[in-house]
């Protein structure tokens, strides 16, 4: 009966887990359209982080490790999805960096190399993993923290250096404000203006004005 129950148990186990993640990407891909409670709840982990690295006065090399890797991401998701020093390889479906002044006045939307969502994702992950291994004294190496601060600040410098030094040489902003909208976009005149009701209106008025006529 026990090796029956077995294969049971563990079908039963993968269904609840299956259930779990399909839960978990459900709510994942609901919260896409939400950016700034979704970026609240990041600060919220993060502030608990420090503060819990503040309380105790330990774990620096922990939040050393946590800052390398936030640099990282966030500049990847500065970066374009092609590198425009790479000149050998093509592309064509209209992600890449305009290369004349023809494609220069074209609207292309700022492809990242780590969009939005993911770069999200990356931090409050690396946030929450940073934060459980804060309960682990194993991960508590003594270290001495100034030395560690001064040096990932100057490597925050030199890197964000690196990278506006880039921005400017291949003339890129890695932000995407959208196509113009100009005076009165969408809005329809002249004979046939307004769509059907403007149709509606206009066959209605010309009806009595004719009925008009004939009464005449």
């Amino acid at each position: 009966m026990m090796e029956g129950s077995d294969p049971e148990d563990s079908s039963s186990l993968e269904a609840t887990s299956a259930n779990v993640r399909r839960a978990i990407q459900y709510w994942l891909d609901k919260s896409t359209i939400h950016i700034v409670p979704r970026w609240i709840l990041f600060a919220t982990i993060l502030a608990l982080f420090f503060l819990r690295i503040y309380l105790i006065q330990g774990y620096f090399i922990v939040a050393y490790g946590l800052g390398i890797f936030l640099l990282n991401n966030f500049i990847a998701f500065l970066s374009p999805l092609e590198d425009p020093t790479d000149v050998g390889g093509s592309r064509d479906d209209g992600l890449s960096l305009p290369t004349s002044s023809k494609e220069g006045k074209e609207y292309r939307p700022f492809a990242r190399r780590l969009p939005e969502f993911k770069f999200w994702m990356a931090c409050t992950r690396g946030v929450g993993t940073a934060l459980v291994m804060t309960f682990f004294s194993v991960f508590d190496v003594p270290v001495f923290w100034p030395i560690l601060l001064m040096y990932f600040g100057v490597l925050f410098f030199m890197t964000m250096k690196r990278q506006i030094v880039h921005m400017y040489k291949h003339k890129y902003v890695p932000i995407s404000f959208g196509k113009s909208k100009y005076k009165d976009a969408g809005k329809e005149k002249g004979e046939y203006g307004g769509g059907m009701a403007g149709s509606i209106g206009q066959t209605s008025g010309a009806g009595m004005g004719g009925g008009a006529s004939r009464r005449r």
